[in-house]
């Protein structure tokens, strides 16, 4: 029996190439990567209705890292998803030579997706990889040349598929065949092609190049300010926010929060200055009860140092200036 490692983001077409396998009696197993752009929530619930085993690795470092600069560009949005694909398929290929899997696979599926899933972009990430003889498509594979697990007989080729193009009807008729019943719609699942928020990671990787895991994850809580180019605020609107700047609070962070009248809680990160700290006041203010004050003393809570501001709130039409969408 052969084993292939398969790459899954608990979407359909990865749930599909998954089964086509294992219906082949492969010994399937396989992972998901997580990183501050996309979870492995969706591939747990998939693996559990599959019952194929699921390995969960956090690439986040090594993915911002490719992020900043990727190969062969990004898509729309600020997704590099060539890059992506091809870092995932290297770090599953240091897997499958560790562990003795025979191959690996994917549900990429031929001219689904313009700028990623093309013939040459297949090829691209395949040659990237740096391991083209060892990775499946099993919802395209006799779209596409004869792999050596083929030749091999590791897999039937009569058996994988010939799926191609946009449609998911050939996708969801082979779901009620195979008894997958739940799974997500179409599209969705990476904060990179989401419009709303690239426009704040642009905003970070402009200013803040050497920026970590940790600034992307602040980037989804709250309003952000941008108050200079050395620095930003991020602003709760809520508990749960307030609640996520504390846990992703680290050492060079100033915490600011408005003395003696209810209001959000702020995170100023970069390389602030007192001017910025100033400008961070005036916004914790703005959004608080004491908006309408003259005045409003903000603490500003820097590791063990504390020392209290007076700042006047900053008018919101400024205040949306500043504003980071």
């Amino acid at each position: 029996m052969s084993k292939a490692l398969g790459l899954l983001s608990g979407g359909l077409d990865s749930s599909l190439a998954a089964m086509a396998l294992k219906r082949q009696g492969v010994e399937v197993t396989c992972i998901a990567f997580v990183t501050p752009f996309f979870g492995a929530g969706r591939a747990r619930k998939a693996a559990q209705q599959m019952s194929i085993p699921l390995k969960v690795q956090d690439i986040s470092e090594i993915h911002l890292e490719m992020l900043k600069n990727p190969r062969y560009g990004y898509g729309k949005n600020l997704n590099p998803c060539i890059d992506c694909h091809a870092l995932m398929f290297r770090l599953a290929a240091e897997i499958m030579e560790a562990e003795g899997f025979d191959f690996l696979f994917s549900g990429e599926v031929l001219g689904q997706r313009p700028m990623s899933q093309n013939a040459n972009a297949l090829k691209a990430v395949a040659k990237h990889a740096g391991c083209p003889d060892r990775i499946l498509r099993p919802l395209s594979a006799r779209l596409l040349p004869v792999t050596p697990m083929e030749e091999q007989g590791l897999v039937d080729r009569e058996r994988l598929l010939d799926i191609q193009g946009r449609s998911r009807k050939r996708q969801e008729a082979l779901a009620k065949q195979w008894g997958i019943e739940d799974y997500p719609s179409s599209g969705g699942g990476c904060l990179l092609t989401e419009k709303s928020f690239t426009g704040r990671l642009r905003d970070l990787l402009t200013h803040h190049p050497e920026c970590t895991p940790n600034d992307v994850e602040l980037l989804k809580v709250g309003r952000q300010f941008r108050l200079s180019p050395r620095a930003k605020l991020t602003l709760g609107r809520n508990e749960g926010d307030n609640d996520a700047i504390q846990d992703l609070l680290r050492p060079g962070h100033a915490l600011i929060r408005a003395r003696g009248v209810a209001g959000p809680l702020g995170l100023v990160s970069g390389r602030p200055e007192a001017d910025d700290l100033q400008v961070a006041g005036a916004l914790v203010a703005s959004y608080g009860k004491g908006r309408d004050h003259a005045e409003v003393n903000v603490e500003v809570r820097q590791g063990d140092e504390v020392s209290t501001l007076s700042v006047a709130p900053m008018d919101r039409e400024k205040a949306r200036e500043r504003q980071v969408e």
